[in-house]
């Protein structure tokens, strides 16, 4: 048991674990999610920005100019990065989008989450667009000696290099505008990159509030918990709790984030999977004030993921189970919406006329009798000669 004194009060809470001695301990229906990482919904909608952009081609002194200024940039991810290509047309939209975009996070990977400081590690000027590796990329780096190898025999085959390297965890976004690279400044490339990355001087949580809406990123900034927020907006709400404890109600277990001491004020955060379901804040002398209703509002969506499936035990559908369960009828010969003259009058069954089909009434033909047998020779044996008809 947990719990402390405040105000002559006791509050604490028991977790009890029931083991089964005996295999004859009630079975339950067993249910499981497949679902992957929830991706927030207002990160699917898109805002293009609308910068003045020169009408001069890039120079060459602008050129190299603008590689020094990107070069190990530092910035921040204002969405979900995957370990992929995008692709963000110049005051236009982004590549992949709306429900694509889910599906290169969820198949490719997240390389920085919404908050996250992020880095230019390459920059490519071609025609009309300029490609910026951000964390590394998302390729592997290619060293030509891993296909070289060294030796005397012919069947020598161990490459000079072995080593394949780390995964790629990185980013690639490609910044395409409408004709040639137009004369931009680094600043003009940053703004332009607005919707995906943002530059300037932030700490990590200015930078991650600066991705939500006005009222979460007003309660962040207030260490204030929401029913409802998920585990990284209490961190960086609250931050790391003093104490984590998991307890089960009923058949759902929780995790509950306990932050201050006693005389403090004593705030407990329950957690189940990654959302908050329930706050409860404890005061010396005071009632414990317990929130558990929804206090997000409609930030979460509704509408049924995608790709999100329930899969119960047996994994049968709702058809599936009605068959089972209705009675089966008997076999027939009959086809799908055949009726016989005998569905009339079940009484007076009569049996109907026989219609054969038209193919096998053109090869019908009369049986021709046998010829009769040979008369026995004399004084030999006689033979009996059976007809029958085939």
């Amino acid at each position: 048991m947990r719990g402390f004194i405040a105000g002559g009060k006791v509050f604490g809470r028991m977790l009890t674990l029931v083991a089964c001695a005996t295999s004859s301990c009630a079975l339950y229906g067993q249910v499981f999610t497949v679902s992957p990482q929830k991706i927030e919904g207002h990160y699917l909608d898109f805002h293009p920005t609308n910068i003045a952009l020169p009408i001069e081609p890039l120079t060459t002194r602008n050129r190299q100019d603008l590689l020094r200024f990107l070069t190990a940039e530092q910035g921040f991810a204002m969405r979900p990065l995957p370990i992929a290509n995008m692709t963000l047309r110049a005051n236009g939209n982004m590549e992949p989008a709306g429900s694509n975009y889910v599906d290169v996070l969820h198949e490719k990977g997240t390389s920085a989450k919404p908050g996250d400081r992020v880095v230019i590690t390459d920059v490519k000027i071609r025609e009309d667009k300029i490609v910026l590796d951000l964390n590394g990329g998302p390729e592997r780096k290619h060293k030509f000696l891993r296909h070289i190898s060294v030796g005397s025999s012919p069947s020598y085959t161990t490459p000079v290099v072995q080593d394949n390297g780390p995964d790629p965890v990185g980013t690639r976004i490609t910044l395409v505008f409408p004709h040639a690279v137009p004369e931009v400044t680094g600043s003009q490339v940053e703004e332009l990159l607005g919707p995906l990355l943002e530059f300037g001087v932030k700490s990590p949580v200015q930078a991650y509030t600066d991705t939500l809406p006005p009222m979460l990123k007003q309660a962040i900034l207030e260490h204030r918990v929401l029913v409802g927020m998920s585990t990284d907006m209490v961190l960086y709400a609250k931050g790391q709790p003093e104490r984590k404890v998991r307890e089960t109600e009923g058949q759902m277990p929780f995790e509950e984030w306990i932050y201050g001491d006693p005389p403090k004020d004593v705030e407990f955060v329950r957690v189940n999977g990654n959302r908050v379901i329930r706050v409860e804040v404890a005061k010396v002398g005071e009632s414990p004030v317990i929130r558990a209703q929804n206090e997000m509002g409609d930030y979460w969506s509704t509408q049924p993921n995608p790709n999100q499936r329930d899969v119960k035990l047996g994994d049968q559908t709702a058809s599936a189970s009605e068959d089972q369960t209705a009675p089966k009828a008997p076999p027939t010969l009959r086809l799908p919406g055949e009726k016989l003259p005998s569905d009339n009058d079940k009484d007076h069954p009569v049996m109907g006329p026989v219609n054969f089909p038209k193919d096998q009434q053109k090869d019908q033909q009369k049986v021709q009798p046998l010829p009769p047998p040979p008369a026995p020779a004399q004084g030999g044996p006689t033979v009996q000669w059976l007809s029958s008809s085939l």
